[in-house]
């Protein structure tokens, strides 16, 4: 009769390390149910991190008044520090922290819910913690109904940073975010791959002259159309500032 191979101690202990961890990874993965959205909604109240599917790429979020939490955000992004976007869900709350143009609620109505974030000045409402210090800050609206509730349910603003180290690929996925944040955030929501996969389109609305800080998920012919600017020399085109 055929006997199983007997497990030494060492063998026991890596069984017994394999399951902790992926005990662990099944702890910090939540399936994106309203349950669980509003137990990450919880989190963010409570000072927490977490991460979470939008339609570009997976968010690193905290709430944006939370000066311990956008702390551990700029510690878990690395290297050095950008200003963070803040993701909102109606344009309402958005003007409750920033102050909007024509020309910024003119490409609000064409492209909010989107793929768009727009710099505009800010509001003395939002700390300047969140924007080290500049006065402007990043807003957008995602079009990702689990981003659209852990938003609402976080009392209505969320710090919308990629889930990544600074420099590196953003997660699309919840698995990627693990790899990248694992040990930096307090929960992550599989809401599945995020279908546009790469970052948002990013215009900078602060001067006289709008700038094109990011190509992203909306191209710019169709920003300028919506600006009534018939040239590309009247946009300038710049480097990102706000945190990838």
């Amino acid at each position: 009769m055929d006997r199983k191979p007997r497990l030494g101690n060492i063998g026991r202990t890596l069984i017994f390390i394999h399951s902790i961890l992926m005990r662990e990874r099944n702890m910090r993965i939540l399936k994106a149910t309203s349950e669980n959205i509003r137990v990450a909604s919880r989190i963010v109240r409570n000072g927490g991190l977490v991460v979470y599917p939008t339609d570009t790429v997976y968010g690193l979020g905290c709430d944006p008044v939370n000066a311990d939490a956008v702390n551990r955000v700029f510690a878990a992004k690395g290297e050095r520090k950008k200003p963070l976007p803040v993701l909102s869900c109606s344009l309402a709350d958005i003007e409750k922290i920033a102050r909007l143009s024509d020309v910024a609620r003119r490409i609000a109505a064409e492209f909010w819910p989107g793929p768009l974030t727009i710099i505009v000045p800010k509001k003395p409402t939002l700390p300047d913690f969140v924007t080290c210090n500049l006065d402007s800050v990043g807003v957008r609206i995602p079009e990702n109904d689990v981003a659209a509730q852990l938003i609402r349910w976080s009392e209505g603003f969320l710090v919308g940073t990629s889930a990544n180290k600074t420099g590196h690929r953003p997660a699309c996925t919840a698995s990627e975010a693990l790899e990248k944040l694992g040990e930096e955030v307090d929960a992550i929501l599989d809401g599945g791959r995020a279908p546009l996969g790469e970052p948002s389109t990013v215009v900078d609305l602060t001067t006289e002259k709008p700038k094109i800080l990011r190509q992203g998920g909306i191209a710019f012919k169709d920003i300028l159309a919506c600006m009534l600017i018939d040239s590309h020399h009247d946009v300038a085109l710049e480097g990102d500032r706000i945190a990838e």
